[in-house]
């Protein structure tokens, strides 16, 4: 019975306990590096590294909670982030060009993925393993197999530059002024609908708690650089697939199809067109991640995006996606991107071989998968 009860308390808290589990990590990592984890400089590098897992992120729980998979986003990651690097290098295309020319590829990608899946049957765990493999193949040829270097200033500046401190401090008040006005928004529309209306100092409690992360969140990296400008990408994209997801007839019908597919195409929904471009959105996420990775690095590496799948997947099922889709958020799948990544940064710092990296991050893995499977056998 305690278990059980155990099971619905995770369940109904499971962010606040995904945020617990940030905070001891990143105690942990404090400890063992004497606050050099903690400090602005590479928490600022942690946020930069998590900013390309949390854009693979942001699309891959579109498809997981369609009931889909994805397993080609690290390979396809680094082909669009090498097709960058060539249009900058060898070719010298000026910086608007290459990110079209680089999203366009990501779109036409992701949704030949999405019509091999939704239109021509075959499951998208093979469209995404043959993809794994042939993208990987094709970045080879398109790199030659040799890294691409050095990327223009403008490139570079897009993973490696920064918010001024000014600005930063206006996208802290912007940003909890808007999170004021929606619980405004939310409060009134209850109200309109007679449904019972959370107490005013629970709204209060949680605005309060809301300043505090963006106080802290906009101090500490302004008393380094400033916000990265990836991170500034990071929370642009978290806005629009959380309004996207919550508040658009096509984010109903992704939660729609993944909780029960031939019920929602009985409805009259178009199943296939869903899912063609949920994957068309995939591409997208994958190319703006390719150009963030790549800009990081300052060079093309054909090896660039490696296990990148591994990374996105974890991150939605930490966040607590359903694997039987039709459950999750987009915020819940960042903040799983961020366990991962504080992980990534916390264990390199320590030095920890790279093996017991790769345990870790496959035990944290299907330790995600089990809670999912334990909290859903506790809400029946």
């Amino acid at each position: 019975m305690q278990t059980t009860n155990l099971k619905q308390l995770f369940t109904q808290y499971k962010i606040l306990a995904l945020l617990i589990a940030i905070a001891i990590i990143w105690a942990f990592f404090s400890w063992k590096t004497e606050g050099g984890f903690t400090s602005p400089r590479n928490l600022s590098n942690l946020m930069r590294q998590m900013a390309v897992t949390g854009i693979v992120a942001c699309g891959m729980a579109f498809v997981i909670i369609a009931g889909e998979i994805d397993l080609s986003v690290g390979s396809l990651l680094g082909l669009l982030g090498g097709i960058a690097a060539v249009l900058d290098v060898t070719h010298g295309m000026p910086l608007p060009a290459t990110i079209a020319v680089v999203l366009a590829c990501g779109l036409v990608l992701g949704l030949f993925n999405g019509y091999l899946t939704a239109y021509k049957g075959i499951p998208s765990f093979i469209v995404g393993l043959g993809g794994m493999l042939a993208y990987r193949g094709i970045v080879l040829g398109v790199t030659g197999g040799s890294t691409i270097a050095p990327v223009s200033d403008p490139l570079v500046n897009l993973g490696q530059g920064y918010l001024s401190p000014q600005m930063g401090v206006v996208l802290g008040v912007a940003l909890f002024v808007l999170a004021a006005v929606l619980t405004l928004r939310q409060r009134a529309s209850l109200a309109r609908h007679g449904l019972p209306v959370h107490p005013v100092w629970q709204d209060a409690l949680r605005l309060a708690a809301i300043g505090a992360v963006l106080f802290a969140f906009v101090r500490t990296l302004n008393s380094y650089e400033g916000i990265p400008l990836p991170v500034l990408l990071l929370l642009a994209l978290l806005g629009i697939f959380s309004y996207v997801a919550t508040q658009t007839v096509f984010g109903r019908r992704i939660y729609a199809v993944g909780s029960n597919m031939e019920a929602t195409r009985l409805s009259g929904v178009n199943v296939q067109a869903v899912k063609l471009w949920i994957f068309g959105l995939m591409g997208v996420m994958c190319a703006l991640a390719g150009l963030i990775n790549t800009a990081r690095l300052a060079a093309g590496s054909p090896s660039a995006g490696t296990s990148g799948e591994l990374d996105a997947i974890a991150a939605c099922f930490i966040g607590g996606t359903s694997m039987r889709g039709g459950s999750g958020t987009v915020y819940g799948a960042l903040i799983g991107a961020l366990v991962m990544a504080s992980l990534d940064n916390g264990m390199s710092m320590l030095d920890v071989d790279s093996y017991w990296q790769m345990i870790v991050k496959g035990a944290i893995l299907t330790l995600a998968v089990w809670v999912d499977v334990a909290t859903r056998s506790a809400r029946r």
